[in-house]
């Protein structure tokens, strides 16, 4: 299959070319300026030039595709992701980068096969409860955007395209982000953000993107992208086994709602991802965190 990666140099996408070019894809990354086309061209990807917002490049660059996987992002760092605006770029890759998305592949016959990215979080605190992909959600600041790219890519569907929408769960490994949190926690910040008892959808990037390869094959539809859920103190304790704390922190869940984007992180997230298993045959490689997934 020819797959242009949209977001080839980020924390999914690199794992995610790396895979497909195993598996023997053709495999193309967009780069939005001449100045990304080295990096694109690092992660073994051939580099395609065209910008996420604007309809006419993107579908040049969509051409001699059969697919299109958009795991494009722009995560703020710590200090800028604790206010609403800090979101702000992030909100708008996935909103107006999905409308031009869908606006390019009708431009593009052959793109058969599109996979959105999204998240987990925007399910609402389900307690024990396990959460598949009909399970009530609850938006809000950072993490509706999410859901508006699902709907700008999911009018394809009708239009006689796949459209695959990925909730994926929580990303950690070996990234800048995780890194951020286990250097953090050695100064003594949290690495648990609400009960330690709570549930939480942990996922390795690598098996992040296994899953989002696997969706390719699958029909039309919504579908979470997790490993098994734990609870946050099993999560805790494998990240602060790798940050060489003797036991992590946590930040009480009645003050994590007091401070806004934080209160997604304290809900308890029990969520499953057997759609996926079902319809691909995927399973994570990594089923629950360790150590070595850091």
């Amino acid at each position: 299959m020819r797959v242009m990666v949209i977001g080839a140099t980020g924390v999914l996408g690199r794992p995610l070319v790396r895979r497909l070019l195993a598996e023997g894809h053709e495999v193309s990354g967009l780069a939005r300026g001449e100045d990304r086309v080295a990096a694109v061209r690092a992660t073994g990807a051939k580099p395609v030039t065209g910008s996420l917002f604007d309809v006419d490049s993107l579908a040049a660059a969509l051409r001699g595709h059969d697919a299109v996987v958009n795991v494009a992002t722009r995560i703020p760092d710590a200090r800028r992701a604790m206010r609403p605006s800090g979101w702000a770029e992030n909100d708008r890759v996935r909103i107006e980068g999905s409308r031009t998305l869908a606006a390019a592949v009708r431009q593009v016959d052959e793109v058969g096969v599109v996979v959105q990215e999204g998240i987990s979080f925007v399910y609402a605190d389900g307690g024990d409860r396990e959460l598949d992909e009909d399970a009530p959600l609850s938006l809000r600041d950072n993490i509706a955007s999410s859901t508006v790219a699902h709907a700008n890519v999911a009018e394809l569907a009708a239009e006689g395209r796949t459209a695959i929408r990925l909730r994926i769960g929580n990303l950690v490994g070996d990234d800048a982000m995780t890194r951020t949190m286990l250097a953090a926690a050695r100064r003594g910040a949290p690495l648990i953000i609400g009960r330690r008892t709570d549930w939480t959808a942990p996922i390795h990037p690598d098996d992040a993107a296994a899953g989002a390869i696997a969706a390719l094959r699958a029909p039309s539809g919504v579908y979470n992208l997790a490993a098994d859920p734990v609870r946050k103190q099993e999560l805790g304790a494998a990240m602060a086994a790798a940050a060489g704390v003797r036991r992590a922190r946590a930040l009480p869940k009645w003050l994590a709602d007091r401070l806004g984007v934080m209160s997604v992180l304290a809900r308890s997230q029990r969520v499953v991802s057997t759609r996926l298993t079902e319809a691909t045959g995927w399973r994570p490689e990594r089923p629950v965190p360790r150590p070595s997934w850091f």
